[in-house]
C-alpha cells in the first residue's frame, strides 16, 4: 500500500478510561490516556494521526474507539481484545490521586505486528510515553518497536509522564527511550519523580546526557517552558488565560511542539517553544483534556512571550 496512504503521526501506548469520584457514592468516567490524548491532539491539529494501541471488547472499550472515530484517528491501528479494561481510579480529585486497575488488561495484548504492512513508511513521528512503558509486557514491546523505528528513519518523541509506578524498575526503560527520542518532554514534576530525588536540576543534566542532540522540551506549568537543543536554550512563559482544567495540557504541548516541527520547519527553536507553550494553555481553556485547534493556538500566540 502506498505510504501516502498512512498517517504522519502515530501515537503507541495506552487508552484508559479515567474513574472520577465526583461524591460520597458518585464516579464518573472519562476516556483518557496520555499516549491516546497526543494522537488526539494531533488530529485536531489537523495532522493524519493513528493511536496504536489496544482496548477492551467491553462498554469501556466502546467509549474509547467511538472517541477515537470521532477524533478522526485511523482506526486501523486500534486493536480489540477480549481482556478487562485499563481502569485509572481517581478517588481524589485536589490534588488528583489515583490508582490503576488493569492486570492481564486489553492494553497488555497490543501486537505490533499486527498493525497495518507498510505503514512506518508513512510515518513522519511516533510518539511513545505514559504509563504503556511501565507496564510489562507492553513495555518491552513498546521499547523494541521504538528501536525498530529509530533504524528505519522515523523521528521519535518520548514523554515519560511520571506515574508512582515508574520506580527503580522503570530507570532502565527511562533511558533507553531518551536515548532513542528525538524529542524528550519533560517537567519538573516529572524529574522529582524519576529521579526520586529534589535535584531537578541534576537529574535534567542527567537526561540530557544520556543524548545531547535530542530536543528537550522543559516545562514548569504556571513557569512556563524552555527548549534545549545542543547549546542553545529558549524561554517562554505562557499567555495569561482564564484556566478551566490543566487537563491534558502537558499532551497538548508535546503535540503543539510536534505539529511546529512538522509543518513549520524554518522556525527557529523559539517560535517551536511558543506554539508548543501556546498549545498547552489552549488546553487549559475547556474541561477535560479537550484539544485545541489551529486557530486557537495561533489565537493565543501572539501573547506567549519569549523570555
Amino acid at each position: 500500500m502506498n505510504a501516502a496512504n498512512f498517517p504522519r503521526f502515530v501515537s503507541a501506548g495506552e487508552a484508559l478510561t479515567d474513574m472520577l469520584r465526583t461524591g460520597a457514592d458518585a464516579w464518573s468516567s472519562q476516556v483518557g490516556g496520555s499516549t491516546w490524548n497526543v494522537a488526539r491532539v494531533m488530529a485536531r491539529l489537523g495532522v493524519p494521526s493513528a493511536f496504536a494501541g489496544a482496548v477492551s471488547l467491553d462498554v469501556f472499550g466502546d467509549a474509547l474507539a467511538q472517541a477515537s472515530d470521532v477524533a478522526g484517528l485511523d482506526m486501523r491501528f486500534l486493536q480489540r481484545r477480549a481482556k478487562s479494561p485499563l481502569l485509572a481510579i481517581v478517588h481524589e480529585l485536589h490534588p488528583p490521586t489515583y490508582y490503576f486497575i488493569g492486570d492481564d488488561s486489553a492494553d497488555l495484548h497490543f501486537d505490533a505486528a499486527q498493525l497495518p504492512a507498510g505503514w512506518m513508511q508513512g510515518a513522519q513521528w511516533v510518539h511513545f510515553g505514559g504509563i504503556s512503558l511501565a507496564r510489562e509486557p507492553l513495555a518491552g514491546k513498546l521499547v523494541a518497536l521504538a528501536q525498530e523505528l529509530k533504524a528505519a528513519g522515523v523521528k521519535i518523541s518520548y514523554d515519560p509522564n511520571f506515574r508512582i509506578m515508574m520506580d527503580e524498575r522503570y530507570d532502565a526503560t527511562l533511558r533507553r527511550m531518551t536515548e532513542l527520542a528525538d524529542v524528550v518532554k519533560v517537567s519538573d514534576e516529572d524529574l522529582a519523580g524519576l529521579f526520586r530525588h529534589d535535584d531537578i536540576d541534576g537529574a535534567f543534566a542527567v537526561l540530557r546526557g544520556w543524548n545531547p542532540h535530542a530536543t528537550y522540551l522543559y516545562t514548569r506549568g504556571a513557569q512556563g517552558a524552555a527548549l534545549y537543543r545542543g547549546e542553545q536554550t529558549w524561554q517562554a512563559a505562557p499567555p495569561v488565560i482564564e484556566v478551566v482544567d490543566s487537563v491534558g495540557a502537558g499532551d497538548a504541548s508535546i503535540g503543539g511542539l510536534l505539529y511546529s516541527l512538522m509543518y513549520r520547519p524554518d522556525a527557529d527553536g523559539g517560535q517551536h517553544l511558543r506554539f508548543a507553550v501556546a498549545a498547552g494553555a489552549g488546553a487549559c481553556l475547556a474541561a477535560g483534556g479537550a484539544p485545541p485547534s489551529v486557530q486557537l493556538v495561533e489565537s493565543l500566540l501572539e501573547r506567549t512571550i519569549l523570555g
